[in-house]
């Protein structure tokens, strides 16, 4: 969630105030903004955040302002079609579904307190994933919320018990990705396909942010490429080193954090959760051995970490022998990127990028429920 959306959110929770909270819920074709985006609608017409500007912003604010009279949550259909893009000078031409969200005190679904909740917990960090009923038969669910933290049961359960069970299913699958996941189900509370069907049941799964973090843990040459293409790619970059002449922002301009402290400190602060990708490359084996020993067993997607075969099984055999359990270590990524033939930093850097990205894609795909 953009920070400034969640200070709006925040001060609409903490005042009671009346608003609408748009959110792109799935797109088709080419369009501006992608599902997880948000838009904040206050009763005299501001607007905190985007759902891609323009025209099509503009009918998006329409309607909220419409669902700020009824008090009824819904889904509406954003039909961006090729002329309304033309007049725009976008190249968009695509749908978006947009979930237009009433949060008041006059909502048919009281949902305050866990919004609260929410709002909470991701302040505190403990990766909090949200399931929002989109669609369904009775009005007195469209905009029910469930919250599903610290991998633990439900908070804000609703009525129907085989509701609750796929909430906590798609829940669980939600924690592990890094993109919104779109739930449709028909009548038995089965996934449906909804080419074929219309779904009699949706929900919309939000993990904690859909921003992936990538660590780089070691600053030297390999890490230079790496953080300036994975912020091209869209990461959110954090680079450790314990050299202030390795770790700053002369060297990494394009990096969102740089820490520049010993590489056990640093790693006790940082919140590993599972949209972080984890990078070990660091100027030696000591230096390796304490990254490894802290981030094995947290639940980052992905732990990579750069050297021979002989060093990182020598690696894996001393934290073995310290009591870190050998499946924990089978997950590591080593040796490290796709089998492209690099030799350069750059190369390397390469490999390493289209090996995460490919990880990343597999985790979305298999978190899919329908």
């Amino acid at each position: 969630m953009e920070k400034e959306v969640y200070l709006g959110l925040k001060k609409v929770s903490e005042q009671n105030l009346e608003a609408v909270l748009i959110t792109v819920t799935s797109v088709l074709g080419s369009t501006p903004r992608r599902p997880g985006s948000k838009m904040l609608v206050f009763a005299d017409g501001r607007t905190i955040g985007t759902i891609g500007g323009g025209c099509g912003e503009a009918e998006g604010r329409r309607e909220a302002l419409n669902v700020l009279e009824t008090h009824c949550s819904k889904i509406y259909y954003l039909n961006m079609t090729a002329d309304i893009a033309q007049e725009e000078g976008m190249v968009c031409g695509g749908i978006m579904g947009l979930f237009i969200d009433y949060l008041g005190l006059q909502s048919p679904v009281d949902q305050t307190g866990l919004i609260k909740d929410y709002l909470a917990a991701l302040e505190e960090n403990t990766n909090p994933v949200l399931v929002t009923v989109i669609e369904a038969p009775e009005i007195g669910l469209v905009g029910k919320k469930m919250l599903f933290k610290n991998n633990e049961d439900l908070v804000g359960e609703p009525e129907i018990e085989e509701l609750r069970k796929v909430a906590l299913e798609s829940a669980r699958a939600g924690a592990k990705r890094c993109q919104p996941l779109l739930v449709s189900l028909d009548s038995e509370f089965e996934p449906c396909d909804t080419s074929v069907n219309k779904a009699t049941f949706r929900l919309f799964i939000e993990p904690p942010t859909t921003i992936v973090q990538l660590l780089i843990l070691g600053a030297g040459h390999i890490a230079l490429p790496l953080a300036t293409m994975a912020k091209i790619v869209g990461y959110e970059v954090t680079v450790v080193d314990d050299r202030p002449s390795f770790a700053n922002s002369m060297r990494f301009p394009t990096a969102d954090t740089i820490i520049c402290t010993d590489f056990g400190q640093a790693l006790d602060g940082l919140n590993i959760n599972s949209q972080t990708f984890v990078v070990i490359i660091t100027r030696g084996h000591r230096y390796d051995k304490v990254c490894l020993r802290n981030v094995i067993n947290r639940p980052a997607s992905y732990i990579g970490m750069i050297g021979s075969r002989k060093r990182v099984k020598a690696l894996k055999a001393e934290l073995e022998e310290e009591g870190i359990a050998n499946e924990l270590l089978q997950t590591l990524y080593s040796p490290i990127g796709l089998k492209i033939g690099a030799e350069t930093p750059e190369e390397i850097a390469v490999s390493i990028l289209s090996e995460l990205i490919k990880v990343q894609r597999e985790l979305d795909q298999n978190g899919r429920l329908g």
